[in-house]
Formats: structure tokens, sequence, C-alpha cells
């Protein structure tokens, strides 16, 4: 019999309505003595079944929840079944899982499987856990995984500061097969990208970011493109092959910046220029000197783990910004991503706006995007709506 959680008057409602989090503030008491990892029962304060999860004593999210439905284990036919419904959106909705695809096989809490990402780079999967019960999990995961997919290798990657916050000890590491070739490639729009899963960013790759960079590589031709924190090229390349007059890629990564010179090289494109910079700095640098460009694109990483660091991140995407309206000519194009999730579309729009008045240029937004439909967006859980990417015109 599984141990029992046991909410506060009047809590319950989020998690009848499928949040996933229950934290520790919402929760009364908790009936037996469930180990870090176990499966409990959620109850209202009432005494009614609300939810089962994975109890977690040292995460400020005690109770991470998985099914709704009583008497459920979270066993390996129930993961394996939930990895096999997010199967069915890549392969048979979005038909991604094509020769040396690359693609989100599950995203987290937007697939009901809070606290694990798993990505495709070809015959190969990396896996990222960022709770400790699904971790403590994961030679059911790996087997899953194998019978789905059928991988060559499975590569466990992890993320700072998840030991802290969740009392786990990870390292990345080779979890099951082969390992992954230092030359490996996936297939993308017509392109190659070249993918470090050991050591890349991420789990190797931005793929949240696929569809967004063929949409912005519609408006490059002809024109000079800047490509700020360019990872290993992205943007830029998508650029360069779409007939951009001068693509300029800065990143502060001099790895980063190699995979995209070799990803330049892959793809038969030479008409970029990779340079290892301080990215605000630099931006500073060109507006100085009265550089001008007709699309700058702007993708940095994250700048607020926490609620406490959201003024700060928001002054360096103002900053960002103020310098890109500097540096673009007039009818430029600027593209703002923002991969802080405790930051709104609204907030992104608000600092826009701001710099937009500061800077007296009129700006209009053409385009709201967001991730990859393989980035899904669960309703229960909106915070899995991470990525936000706005397309302007600036006059």
């Amino acid at each position: 019999m599984s141990a029992k959680v046991i909410l506060k008057a009047k809590r319950a409602q989020p998690f009848f309505g499928r949040h996933p989090w229950v934290f520790a503030g919402a929760i009364e008491r908790v009936e037996g003595e469930p180990a870090d990892g176990a499966e409990v029962d959620l109850v209202s304060h009432g005494g009614n079944f609300v939810a089962r999860g994975l109890f977690n004593s040292q995460s400020k999210i005690h109770v991470r929840l998985y099914s709704w439905e009583e008497n459920v284990p979270l066993d390996e036919t129930f993961f394996r079944n939930r990895l096999s419904t997010a199967l069915r959106l890549r392969h048979d909705v979005l038909k991604l899982n094509g020769p040396d695809a690359g693609y989100r096989v599950c995203f987290s809490e937007s697939d009901y499987l809070s606290g694990m990402v798993v990505d495709r780079y070809g015959d190969w999967l990396t896996v990222q856990f960022t709770a400790l019960g699904i971790a403590s999990r994961r030679e059911l995961i790996v087997s899953a995984l194998r019978e789905l997919l059928n991988p060559k290798g499975i590569y466990l990657r992890t993320e700072k500061g998840v030991g802290k916050l969740e009392g786990v000890e990870l390292h990345d590491q080779l979890l099951w097969g082969e390992p992954p070739p230092p030359d490996l490639s996936i297939a993308e729009n017509g392109m190659r990208f070249l993918v470090n899963l050991a050591e890349g960013q991420k789990t190797g790759y931005y793929l949240d970011q696929r569809d967004n960079r063929a949409a912005v590589a519609r408006l490059a031709t002809g024109k000079r493109f800047l490509d700020a924190f360019c990872y290993s090229g992205g943007f830029g390349l998508y650029a360069a092959r779409a007939g951009a007059a001068e693509v300029l890629c800065l990143d502060g990564s001099e790895p980063a910046l190699e995979l995209g010179r070799r990803n330049a090289a892959l793809n038969g494109l030479d008409n970029v220029a990779f340079e290892r910079v301080n990215v605000f700095n630099h931006l500073g640098t060109l507006a100085t000197s009265g550089r001008k460009f007709d699309v700058v694109v702007l993708d940095p990483p994250k700048f607020a783990r926490n609620r406490g660091a959201i003024p700060e991140a928001l002054k360096g995407y103002r900053r960002l910004h103020q310098l890109a309206l500097k540096l673009l000519a007039p009818d430029g194009v600027l593209v703002s991503c923002c991969c802080t999730g405790l930051i709104t579309m609204l907030d992104l729009e608000e600092v826009l706006a701001q710099v937009a008045v500061e800077a007296k240029r009129d700006v209009q937004i053409v385009e709201r995007r967001g991730p990859a439909p393989d980035h899904p967006v669960a309703v229960t859980c909106r915070e899995s709506g991470y990525l936000k990417c706005l397309v302007s015109r600036v006059l």
C-alpha cells in the first residue's frame, strides 16, 4: 500500500486540474514513511484520491504527479505506454522519424513525464533527468526506449544545478549501447548539422528552433545577417543557404564556433564568418563603429533560473535589444528569442516596446512564434511553453 500525501484544505484544485507539481507549501502531512523516489498517492484534505506521483522530500516539488487513475502502478508498463503516446505525436502526426532525423521524443511535463527529456539524433538517444524519482528509474526508462526505438546507444546528459535542487547525483555518461561517434550528424530541412552528444549544449543541439530557423531564412536573401549567440550556427547557416549577402555569427564558446565552422563546410557554405567574442560587448563595439545589418537574430541562453533573478534578466534582454536597434538598418528585421521560461511573451514585447520608444524607432511585430511542434505545451502545465520568438520589422 502506497504512502499518502495529504493536501491542506482548499489546495487540491490545481492537482485535480492535472498540474503535475505539488510544492511543499501545499502539503499538510504525509501518512507513512515514503523514501525519496517512492510512489505516493496524493489525497485532498477531505480524503479524496487526486493523483499518483513520486515523492522527494529534498525538492521544493515534494511530489511530481504522473497518473490521475487510482491503483495504477508507476512501473515499466506505465512509462512505456507514456513514451509510446509521445512517439505517436512525433511519428504518426508530425512525421519526424526520417533517416538521420533529429527530434524531441519526450518533453517532460508536456508529455506528462515530469522531469525527463529524451531527444533522438539519428540512431542515438540522449536522456536528461531533472527529477530524482524518475532518475532512480533510469534502467526501466532505458529498457522502454530500447524496445520502442531500437537505438544504437543512449547517452545521459545532465543539467547544471539539478543535483542541488533534487538531491540526486548524476554525471554525463553512456547509459547503454555504443558511444556516439564524433562525426554524428542529423538531417534538418535539407541541411546537415553535426551534433556533439557528449559535450554540446543542452542535449547536443537546439532542436526547438528548427522551424524558426527556416522561417527567418526566408527573410535573409540578399541581406546582411547577424546571428548573435549562434552556438553551432543554426540561424546563420540557414541564412547563408538562403543567399544572404553577408552572415556574421557570434558566440563566446570556441567549441561551439568550431562546430559551426564544420557545419558550414559540411553544407558547402563559404559566406559565413564565425567570431568568438563576449556578445554583449561586441554588439556595442559594432554599433559604435557604425556597422549595420538588415537582419539581427538575438538567441541568448537562459537568463533567469528563479523568480528572484527576473529583474536582472529583463535588464539583460533590454540591453540586448537596445544594441540590436542601433545595428539594424531601416526596414530591418529583428528576431528576438527568449528561452527563459519565467519571462512571458508579454514581458518580451514590453521590453521591445520600451527600447523602441527610447530609440525613437517604430517597431512592428510581424510574427509571434514558439518552439517546433515536437516541443508541445501541456494546457494543464503552461510553464512548459518556455520558448518565445518575436519577428519584428524595425523602421
